[in-house]
């Protein structure tokens, strides 16, 4: 019996790579006549490309720039050089997760610090960014992104804004084109379809987990709306927003203004470049699972779209999930795992032990 384990990262426990290796180890223990690979998934969220880039083997370049706040920072990001492309988490440098349990400033938080990370691989050589848009910290329209690369933004008085200066957005009122903008284009990954205005837009949605309280969201629509505006007159383009926009904060928005971008719903994408369908064939069952499979999985998630990718070739999955939401219904099996406290210090050992735990209880090959 063939047993593929691909499951997404548990947000906050357990990375995608490590889940995996447990159940690997635990299978390989107790059933020792199954065949088993692992092949982790991503979906355009946190640390989509750090996975992709371990999965195809790339050159992994480390490189000094800014967190959300303008700090310093040691990041890393995965290089192709026979293709000239880089693989870049938002995540790395602009992630929420790099704040811990600071006070989120989202007039503040800039993708500046991402911005540093495209320009050093574009001294590189790079002629293509893959982008991976989840866990960002910032609601920027990637301004700061933009910032990096030779887009100079000026305030009332014509002097050049500072990136990490407060109300920054507010403050852009002229638009300038350096002459040195490099010619790359990009490839956003995202793993939401939210456009970026409107009642599913990113303020209202996707504000509040980086500090933007309701009573503000109007007014940093507004702000941003002008920005909008200024960024493709300055490039005598039509603004029409589009599905995913909404990511991260707008930044494939701003992004798209000035250079050839293309928003790519990252299931679809991480699944092609790993091959996963030819593993999934391979399989008896498949394995997968995340940290809470919820009504949005069925959005693109990479477990629901590896559920389809199972079913349309006969084959049975199992879910690993805490939480009993909507959806879970279709899988074959589902282990739900308890909710943890994450005040405890030792949470993430607590979730290994569940997991363990429960696979012991309720796994079989034979599903």
């Amino acid at each position: 019996m063939n047993i593929l384990i691909s499951p997404n990262a548990f947000k906050g426990t357990m990375s995608a790579r490590e889940s995996g290796e447990i159940i690997q180890a635990f299978i390989r223990k107790k059933f020792t006549q199954v065949n088993t690979e692992v092949l982790p998934i991503a979906d355009g969220g946190d640390g989509t490309c750090e996975l992709l880039a371990e999965i195809l083997g790339l050159e992994k370049k480390c490189v000094r720039v800014l967190d959300p706040f303008g700090r310093p920072i040691p990041c890393s990001y995965g290089w192709d050089r026979d293709a000239k492309k880089a693989y870049i988490d938002v995540s790395a440098a602009s992630g929420i997760a790099n704040l811990g349990t600071e006070t989120l400033m989202p007039f503040v938080a800039s993708s500046f610090g991402t911005g540093l990370l495209i320009r050093d691989a574009v001294d590189l050589g790079a002629e293509e960014i893959v982008l991976g848009l989840g866990g960002s910290a910032t609601v920027d329209l990637g301004i700061g992104i933009l910032a990096a690369l030779g887009v100079v933004f000026f305030d009332e008085n014509g002097s050049e804004l500072v990136p990490f200066a407060p109300d920054y957005l507010s403050k852009i009122s002229h638009v300038q084109k350096s002459t040195h903008i490099p010619k790359v284009r990009f490839s956003c990954l995202c793993d939401v379809k939210n456009t970026f205005f409107g009642d599913r837009g990113a303020i209202p949605v996707f504000g509040p987990q980086k500090g933007i309280l309701p009573n503000q969201f109007k007014i940093y629509e507004a702000i941003c709306e002008t920005v909008i505006r200024k960024l493709f007159l300055r490039q005598k383009r039509t603004f029409e927003d589009r599905s995913g926009f909404g990511a991260a904060g707008g930044i494939a928005l701003g992004l798209s203004a000035f250079f050839e971008t293309e928003i790519k719903f990252g299931s679809a994408y991480f699944f092609d470049q790993v091959d996963l369908e030819k593993k999934v064939r391979w399989a008896d069952l498949v394995i997968t699972g995340e940290g809470k499979y919820d009504s949005q999985s069925s959005e693109g998630k990479a477990c629901y779209e590896l559920l389809l990718l199972a079913h349309k070739h006969a084959k049975k999955i199992l879910l690993i999930t805490s939480g009993k939401e909507k959806g879970t219904e279709q899988f074959d099996q589902t282990i739900t795992l308890p909710d943890l406290d994450f005040s405890q210090k030792n949470y993430k050992a607590n979730s290994v032990r569940n997991l363990l735990d429960l696979l012991e209880s309720e796994f079989s090959p034979k599903i």
